[in-house]
């Protein structure tokens, strides 16, 4: 992975994260690890990012199904792979599945 990803593991990380979103946006990346176009919209996101002081967190839904299900319980966004969750202020801000997650996008809600 080419970008400074802050990997999600535990539903405690999760839930802590989560609380700080309050005050910090947070980029959260669900990636299933046995699929090629999660794997392609992995690459697409980090080709076009621009590297910056926000935080990027990375659910690799084959090892931690538990924490992909509860970001999607918390931010009442539907589950799908790959996905892009966005927090600002703990609203989701954005969302967005496949070949539509669009970095740019989102460095711009981020930064608006």
């Amino acid at each position: 992975m080419g970008l400074p990803w802050i990997e999600l593991t535990s539903i405690d990380q999760l839930n802590h994260i989560w609380n700080n979103s309050l005050t910090q946006p947070a980029v959260f990346f669900k990636h299933s690890t046995r699929c090629s176009i999660s794997s392609m919209s992995l690459r697409a996101f980090e080709r076009s990012w621009v590297i910056d002081d926000t935080q990027l967190f990375f659910i690799d839904l084959i090892a931690h199904r538990d924490v992909s299900n509860l970001l999607a319980e918390i931010s009442h966004v539907e589950h799908q792979s790959p996905q892009a969750i966005v927090t600002k202020n703990n609203i989701v801000i954005y969302n967005d599945s496949h070949g539509t997650i669009d970095s740019e996008k989102i460095q711009q809600l981020i930064h608006s």
